[in-house]
């Protein structure tokens, strides 16, 4: 069975990411470079959570702010469920749709290791074609994921 490490490598290493006290249209070019709907945020070295482009639709655009104006240390999420690297992707699963979540945090002991996505954990099953947890929590992701029941 996969585990967030095994995840982990398949990745390139993060281009993804910016500094807390950056624009958040800064951030939402850099979002367009990269091509992906989240960015790393990232104190020198410290993790300090995500920059997503639902960060953006709700903390920004629905509440009038501008992003010429914010930072983005003001509207990122911080508070991500975590994962070892030791966790299945099965665990992983189970957490995101416990917690509701499109995004896990993962570190080795305290070290920050990356970020692990709804899409990274589909694209593995799939990719594998694998049993590795009941068809019905595969259903209810893809379905909250397609509703926006997810932040």
């Amino acid at each position: 069975m996969h585990t967030v490490e095994n995840l982990l490598r398949t990745k390139d290493k993060p281009t993804n990411t910016i500094e807390p006290g950056a624009l958040v249209i800064e951030a939402l070019q850099k979002l367009i470079s990269v091509n992906l709907s989240y960015l790393i945020v990232f104190d020198d070295s410290n993790f300090l959570g995500i920059f997503t482009e639902r960060d953006y639709t709700r903390k920004l655009v629905l509440q009038g702010r501008s992003s010429r104006e914010t930072i983005v240390r003001d509207v990122m999420t911080t508070e991500l469920p975590e994962v070892t690297l030791d966790k299945t992707v099965e665990d992983c699963m189970y957490q995101m749709n416990k917690r509701g979540a499109r995004y896990l945090a993962a570190f080795d002991k305290d070290n920050f290791a990356g970020i692990i996505t709804i899409h990274d954990l589909l694209r593995d099953v799939l990719a594998n074609k694998q049993e590795i947890f009941d068809n019905s929590l595969a259903n209810t992701l893809i379905d909250n994921e397609e509703s926006g029941k997810f932040f």
